[in-house]
Formats: C-alpha cells, sequence, structure tokens
C-alpha cells in the first residue's frame, strides 16, 4: 500500500461493541487535532484499516512510528491498552508535554489500561470510568451497525469533554503555581490566599510534605475556609492538624457560642473543614485550634 493512499486525518477501529480503551484513543486524537471527525472509521476490513492515517485495538500491530496502536496480540506483553498507547505516542511526538502526560496517565488513562486488560480491582459501590463509558452501549444487544455507531460516538463526545475540562483544570492550576510558591516561602504554620485557587496538587508538587503549614485560609464564596493541610497527596481525607472535637459538626449559634468567634458558620464533622464569615474570623479560629 503507497503512502499517497492513506487518508489523511483518519482513525480506524473495529466495529461493533466498543470499550472506553479505544474511545478514549480517539478522544485523545480528537482533542489534539489529530484527526477529523468524520474520517472515524469503524471496521474490521484490512483494505479500509490500512488506508487510515490512525489505527487503534486492532489490526495486531503496534508500531507507533506507523501509528498502529493494538494491544491485543501475542508478542505484546506490556501493560498498555490503545489509550495508554496513544497518550504515550502524542507525548513521544511532543503534542503534550510530560506534565500533561503524567496528568491524563495518572488521573485517568492509566485505568483505562488496567481496566481493558482485566487487571484493574472492581469494588462494590464504584464505577470507574470505564464503567461509565461502556454505559453508552446499546440496552439491547441486537442492534443495528448504525445504531451502535451512534453510541459509539456519543461515548466519544463525552470523553472527549472530559479529557477537555481535565486539561482545562491542569493548565489553570499550573497558572496558580507562583501564587502557592511565594505563599509557602513564609513557612508559615498557616498559609493564607486572598483569592480562590487549585492549591493542593501544587503545594505537594512544590515539597508540601516537609512543608510546616497545618492549615489553609482562603475564600469561600461570600466567606472564608479554613482546611487542614493533609499530611501528604494521597492521604487527603487525613489532616495534620484536625479541628476541635467539640467544635465537629456544628453549626452558626452552636459554633459561635462554643469557638466564642461572633463570625463562626459551620464546621464538618470530619474535622478538616470549617466556615467563617470572615478572613479575621478564619485567623482567629486558626489560632485557636494551633494553640491548643
Amino acid at each position: 500500500m503507497k503512502e499517497m493512499s492513506i487518508i489523511s486525518r483518519s482513525f480506524g477501529t473495529h466495529d461493533g461493541s466498543f470499550h472506553a480503551d479505544e474511545v478514549t484513543a480517539c478522544s485523545l486524537l480528537l482533542l489534539l487535532d489529530c484527526i477529523d471527525r468524520d474520517k472515524v472509521f469503524r471496521t474490521r476490513d484490512p483494505d479500509v484499516l490500512n488506508r487510515c492515517d490512525y489505527v487503534c485495538d486492532v489490526g495486531g500491530v503496534y508500531q507507533a512510528d506507523r501509528r498502529r496502536f493494538d494491544h491485543h496480540q501475542i508478542d505484546y506483553q506490556g501493560a498498555m491498552s490503545s489509550a495508554g498507547m496513544v497518550l504515550l505516542y502524542l507525548k513521544e511526538k511532543s503534542f503534550i508535554d510530560a506534565h500533561v502526560y503524567d496528568h491524563f496517565y495518572k488521573s485517568l488513562i492509566m485505568g483505562v489500561d488496567q481496566h481493558d486488560n482485566g487487571v484493574a480491582r472492581s469494588e462494590i459501590g464504584t464505577a470507574s470510568f470505564s464503567h461509565v463509558v461502556s454505559n453508552f452501549l446499546p440496552i439491547t444487544y441486537d442492534v443495528s451497525p448504525e445504531e451502535m455507531n451512534e453510541a459509539f460516538f456519543c461515548a466519544v463526545d463525552f470523553v472527549l469533554g472530559h479529557l477537555d475540562r481535565m486539561r482545562q483544570r491542569l493548565k489553570y492550576t499550573l497558572a496558580c503555581r507562583n501564587i502557592v510558591q511565594e505563599a509557602m516561602l513564609r513557612a508559615e504554620p498557616v498559609i493564607l490566599f486572598e483569592e480562590s485557587i487549585p492549591w493542593m496538587d501544587n503545594f505537594f508538587e512544590l515539597g508540601g510534605e516537609v512543608h510546616p503549614a497545618q492549615f489553609v485560609i482562603m475564600p469561600a464564596g461570600k466567606h472564608w475556609k479554613l482546611r487542614g493541610i493533609p499530611p501528604s497527596n494521597h492521604e487527603r481525607l487525613q489532616v495534620r492538624t484536625p479541628l476541635p472535637q467539640h467544635w465537629a459538626g456544628l453549626r452558626e449559634e452552636d459554633l459561635k457560642k462554643i469557638s466564642k468567634i461572633p463570625g463562626a458558620i459551620f464546621c464538618h464533622k470530619g474535622r478538616f473543614i470549617s466556615i467563617w464569615e470572615t478572613k479575621e474570623d478564619a485567623i482567629r479560629a486558626s489560632r485557636i485550634v494551633l494553640s491548643l
């Protein structure tokens, strides 16, 4: 097959039932503007697949330089599915940098790979991203190819939107990094932000595990929150210093009475966060807690 016969910016994958890995692979390539939506082909016809620019989850070949990303063949023993293969390709070809790659991989793609390769643990009461994508499949099994294709593109639209929001959130988080870094330089037990920003990922990536801060204070809508800092980025449900036990679960007048702070609004029963009317109220609350 001559190179000129390739349909530029096209994408091929198998027809029939679909899974999160090829849906995500397709969505990643759409997100990075590598393929066109109207050039997505779902088929097992080798003549059609051979003309596709990208082929994922079918074909029995993993050759990134040829843009062939299948993981079902016996000679591939790696941990990736087509989703992980495409994500790695996008990094190696500089469509995304290492930071974006790590964020996508650790937050989503690794789980998609593990699920598709049958190594992910399924826990009762928990739906994985792959389970959610699978729910886009038609309810009945005996459906027309047209109905299955329509369901596939509905799943692609969902995943594409999710990936785009992930990328935008990461961009915003990174844009706030200097603010977090400057606040950390003061090495105080309470970090105060004058605006509400995504701080936690930045905090720990900047060495937060060894930072002495115990609390963060920042705006929360019209009010201010006092939030305990976790021991690490992997222990977000814990805090280094919990709020007082006798504040737990109290609201308004009850919390005002017990804390002796007139601007008290709410303390979570988990003792990791509390809400106060003003910044000064939150600062006062932090001092009370640290004095204990």
